[in-house]
């Protein structure tokens, strides 16, 4: 290997050494709320965004506002993955009502039709 690759390897193996170091000196993260259901992360969102605007509205923000604010969004984070694991369900079953009618299977498309709805509407409700 010439001198010209040495320099560059060597840069890079002491980068990512570095970042392991980092890495491990990183204070612990805060777990946030959990959302369980969608139920659980809607009422997160209302709750955690509510709390994100209060400390925004300040017209300057402190150290402890984006600590605060660092914190908040673990909670706002757990409840966005929720809603999506959820968003992907529901398109699922609203895929299962949508081929289910293209075959006319009449009490597949009653099922699924009522479980879609009951999560459609759980989304819907928070809405309002």
């Amino acid at each position: 290997m010439g001198k010209k690759c040495v320099k560059p390897l060597a840069i890079v193996v002491m980068l990512a050494c570095s970042t392991t170091v980092f890495a491990s000196e990183r204070p612990d993260h805060y777990q946030g709320q959990t959302a369980e259901s969608l139920e659980q992360a809607l009422a997160n969102l209302t709750t955690y965004n509510a709390k994100l605007k209060t400390v925004l509205e300040k017209s300057e923000l402190s150290l402890q506002d984006m600590a605060h604010i660092h914190e908040l969004t673990y909670s706002l984070e757990n409840a966005l993955q929720r809603v999506d694991v959820e968003l992907d369900s529901l398109a699922a079953t609203l895929e299962e009502v949508h081929l289910s009618s293209e075959k006319a299977h009449g009490e597949q498309v009653k099922t699924q039709g009522e479980k879609y709805l009951k999560h459609a509407e759980t989304l819907l409700q928070s809405g309002r």
